[in-house]
């Protein structure tokens, strides 16, 4: 568990960290570098799930070695599954990150939401819809690492 007291916001106690794969976490199918141990590091304070079409069709096999879920979702409405995921796991203690306009809703829905802008772009949608932004998913993921830097961007 991860748990932030942010001033003037709120306090984060977060359980889950929900990751959209292509775009946010994978390119063309690929798990960018260095992430593997940013997420095995991170699967210790957090119970990681992440979410797929898997267009590509390797997802098992990039995330091979990584404590964390996989959930296949179909091609239609990832939108509404993805959000749909996030309530069943307990949106009030989960973490999302994603880039996509198919993130949109789990990034509103979370009690954090996380946009990350990189190779893909990031949706104005998914953009709207989360409480911090950053460059990309090791930015992200740091915030992760390290709150306190969560507590400086979301404070009033």
């Amino acid at each position: 568990m991860l748990k932030l007291n942010v001033p003037g916001y709120k306090t984060l106690s977060l359980s889950f960290l929900v990751l959209d794969y292509n775009g946010t976490i994978a390119c063309d199918g690929h798990l960018l570098p260095g992430l593997k141990d940013f997420l095995i590091e991170l699967s210790q304070h957090l119970a990681i799930h992440i979410l797929t079409a898997d267009t590509f069709g390797g997802v098992k096999e990039e995330l091979k070695g990584i404590p964390c879920e996989i959930v296949v979702i179909a091609k239609e409405n990832q939108a509404q599954a993805k959000a749909d995921h996030v309530r069943k796991l307990d949106e009030h203690k989960t973490v999302c990150i994603g880039n996509g306009r198919n993130d949109a809703l789990m990034l509103k829905e979370a009690e954090l939401g996380i946009a990350v802008i990189q190779t893909e772009g990031c949706a104005v949608d998914a953009l709207l819809a989360a409480d911090v932004v950053t460059q990309d998913i090791q930015e992200a993921l740091n915030l992760l690492r390290h709150p306190l830097r969560l507590a400086a961007t979301l404070r009033s």
